[in-house]
């Protein structure tokens, strides 16, 4: 499955990497103890370039001063990000392996048949970094001005309307399958490897509409290449408050979000897990990294391990009746 971490377009990867410097900044000195006695490695589940891989190696940069070893980002892309989260299920609970995960880790056990990890059982949560909501993308010359006016126009071509994705089974393809399943309204899917070449085809015409990550497209509607018809988070983005969300106009409870954070291998020690949530609670609230991170789309959310663990439970037991309504399967 193509992940919704996806390449960002270069005004978006600049601003995503000034992120990297602030960084930097010292952070507080945390307790004294045996861990880490040597580097730690943030595995990323995705290729080098993404929203994905720039967060998991700005936390890296954050978080290496207060714990006295280097923090490591290492990229481990393939087989839709299950090949990360197998290396890190099955990596020694010591807290020197930690895992950048996303909605796929929930996601993936119902797409693949053969799937070497399970996402409650195998994983402890750390935090909750960052959440995100697709955007509904059309051409600027699309005649569709908000989303009653392209539902109409949809419902009118009887499944012959093109509505593409960063992948199949990707949750921009499920966030389409929600909308199908709320509207009775059908698609044509297109999906890509990757939000990046999907946007470009959205630009180029190739392709009527895409639902795709916020970030990956925030900098190409901000300079009017594209046209944001809907977010699905539960309410406006702060980055785009001009885009009304798909439940404010006329699905009420319509909500699709991706999520990001940090977990380790279950049964890492939980003063580590302690230690590690804190450490990256304090570099989440660091003003640089905060508003950089914001006007890119992405909600800030912190909290506990036992939060995001909820989350994660939530979000196995949701996916496999959407993954079934979509038809997506990956083996």
């Amino acid at each position: 499955m193509n992940t919704p971490d996806i390449p960002l377009p270069a005004a978006s990867r600049r601003s995503l990497l000034a992120l990297l410097g602030a960084a930097a900044l010292p952070a507080p000195a945390l307790a004294q103890g045996g861990w880490p006695d040597r580097p730690v490695r943030i595995v990323i589940p995705v290729a080098p370039g993404g929203s994905l891989d720039i967060l998991g190696r700005t936390f890296a940069r954050a978080i290496t001063p207060g714990l006295g070893q280097p923090v490591v980002a290492e990229n481990h892309p393939g087989a839709g990000s299950n090949l990360a989260f197998e290396l890190v299920a099955r990596a020694r609970p010591d807290g020197h392996t930690l895992l950048v995960g996303s909605d796929p880790l929930a996601i993936n056990p119902s797409l693949y048949r053969r799937i070497g990890f399970d996402p409650v059982r195998d994983f402890a949560p750390i935090i909750e970094l960052v959440r995100a909501p697709q955007v509904l993308v059309v051409h600027p010359r699309h005649p569709a001005t908000d989303l009653a006016s392209f539902l109409k126009l949809a419902r009118e071509a009887e499944g012959a309307m093109t509505l593409a994705s960063q992948g199949n089974g990707s949750i921009g393809h499920l966030a389409g399958a929600v909308l199908t399943q709320r509207t009775g309204i059908r698609f044509t899917h297109v999906p890509y490897r990757g939000g990046g070449p999907a946007v470009v085809d959205v630009m180029a015409g190739h392709v009527e509409a895409l639902l795709v990550t916020l970030p990956a497209a925030i900098e190409h509607i901000r300079d009017g290449r594209l046209k944001a018809l809907a977010v699905t988070s539960a309410g406006r983005n702060p980055a785009l408050p001009q885009v009304p969300s798909v439940a404010e106009q006329g699905l009420p409870g319509y909500e699709v979000v991706t999520w990001q954070g940090i977990l380790a291998p279950s049964g890492t020690p939980e003063p580590v897990i302690a230690r590690l949530n804190a450490a990256l609670l304090e570099a989440l609230r660091r003003p640089a990294i905060a508003e950089g991170l914001a006007r890119q789309g992405f909600a800030l959310r912190g909290g506990t391990p036992v939060e995001f663990g909820a989350l994660i439970r939530e979000e196995a037991a949701r996916w496999p009746a959407i993954v079934r309504l979509a038809g997506a399967t990956l083996d």
